[in-house]
């Protein structure tokens, strides 16, 4: 492994992502500094810590390392650049350091990156392989550096392609692209871009995995690396009479369990990737595969009704998906904060009762009707009135948590532990 004795290296950023990087680092040799503008952080032991400030002396370093919640535009990372730097972002750092025998399978696309992720671990752990699961979602890159694993996948944000260095996957998917991130990315060309970047240095070889149909992609992944393979076509994967095909290989869906189309499309990339390690289809079992938690997940049945978890919708795109998964009669939970323009007649209710709550319950209720609570744990109690035997309750906000919640995981925790206990 290589080592940065004598090197100089910042890391710009101390949330997860950037103590990994730093701790990563000062193991390597490099003297280390970790700073943030926040100074209220805890210090990380064994680095200097500058909190509170960015020094000019710091970012004249021999690398720069950038966390992704830190956009590239930012007089910081520009400071960097400008010294001479190797300005990177976390997961081209960690990719310096890591087993070029060992597979890295990279998931990216505005919605279903963790699942895809998550996934791809269960089919490849199903055979005995040692997976890291990643990147994006849990656990940094950085801290798969030195680890005995026979396939790294890697959950990968619009925001860690701005500084991609030399993350350099023998595989990867962009799922889908829909309008997110548009504060930071500007246009959807931009976005697109940043997604693609996770191509460019795929060998010839190596899967490039894009959806059918989707044109701004396909332009946009034009000249860059890989075997462009496709999610609804040929060569790639597609779904037909109840099966999954791959090349020759035909996949039975009869024992996959996880609700909805879009969830038999996450499969399908999964199961392209574990296929880019060597997998043959004939050991691919789709009845190993279970879902994630807060993403459609079964948390109650009482008295005929089903309570689901789908707190991790927090754009419109995602919470359409987790209502055209659900099938039969619903009482939705919509709500939270939604982005800035969000057109809620869009919703495609079929008849559901409505349930508005949060920042954003005013546009909902004026959008859809239905009723109009202030909070989750309201809405909670209005739905368990309205429901009757056969009925599903879901949660599928279509907003940001951050009005009440800390994360889409608090919500989703809490969503489950307030119906739990009312059953």
């Amino acid at each position: 492994m290589r080592t940065l004795v004598g090197k100089r290296v910042t890391v710009l950023g101390a949330a997860r992502s950037g103590r990994a990087a730093a701790e990563l680092a000062s193991s390597l040799g490099a003297d280390v500094c970790l700073t943030d503008l926040d100074a209220s952080l805890p210090e990380l032991d064994g680095v200097r810590c500058v909190f509170g400030h960015h020094d000019d002396a710091d970012l004249d370093a021999d690398i720069v390392v950038v966390s992704p919640g830190i956009p590239a535009r930012v007089p910081a990372v520009q400071t960097a650049i400008a010294s001479g730097a190797d300005v990177v972002g976390e997961l081209g750092f960690a990719s310096r350091f890591l087993d070029d025998g060992v597979p890295l399978l990279a998931v990216t696309g505005t919605n279903g990156k963790s699942t895809v992720t998550h996934f791809t671990r269960q089919l490849l752990e199903a055979t005995g392989a040692r997976v890291f699961a990643g990147g994006n979602l849990g656990i940094p890159l950085s801290k798969a550096v030195g680890g005995d694993y026979d396939a790294l996948v890697v959950e990968v944000s619009s925001y860690q392609m701005e500084l991609p260095g030399d993350f350099a996957p023998s595989a990867a998917v962009v799922l889908n692209l829909t309008p997110d991130h548009l504060a930071r990315h500007g246009t959807m060309e931009s976005y697109a871009e940043h997604k693609c970047r996770v191509f460019d240095r795929i060998d010839e070889g190596g899967f490039a995995i894009l959806p059918v149909g989707d044109e701004l992609l396909a332009r946009t992944a034009e000249g860059r690396g890989g075997r462009r393979v496709w999610l609804g076509g040929q060569p790639g994967a597609y779904c037909e009479s109840g099966e999954l095909v791959i090349g020759d290989g035909r996949l039975d869906f009869s024992r996959f369990r996880v609700p909805g189309e879009h969830n038999r499309v996450n499969a399908a990339a999964a199961c392209l990737l574990a296929v880019a390690t060597g997998l043959s289809t004939v050991r691919i079992d789709l009845g190993v595969l279970s879902g994630l938690p807060h993403r459609l997940e079964l948390v109650a049945e009482r008295d005929g009704v089903s309570w689901i978890n789908d707190s991790k919708a927090t754009n419109l795109e995602a919470a359409v998906v987790g209502i055209r998964a659900v099938r039969g009669d619903k009482i939705l939970l919509l709500g939270g904060q939604a982005k800035a323009g969000t057109d809620w007649s869009t919703v495609p209710t079929h008849g559901a009762r409505i349930v508005a709550f949060g920042a954003s319950g005013d546009d909902i209720h004026a959008a859809l009707g239905g009723e109009r609570v202030e909070t989750m744990a309201e809405a909670i109690t209005q739905a368990r009135a309205l429901a009757v035997a056969g009925d599903t309750v879901l949660l599928s906000p279509g907003g940001a948590s951050f009005d009440e919640f800390r994360d889409f995981e608090d919500r989703g925790e809490q969503f489950r532990r307030l119906v739990q206990e009312g059953t």
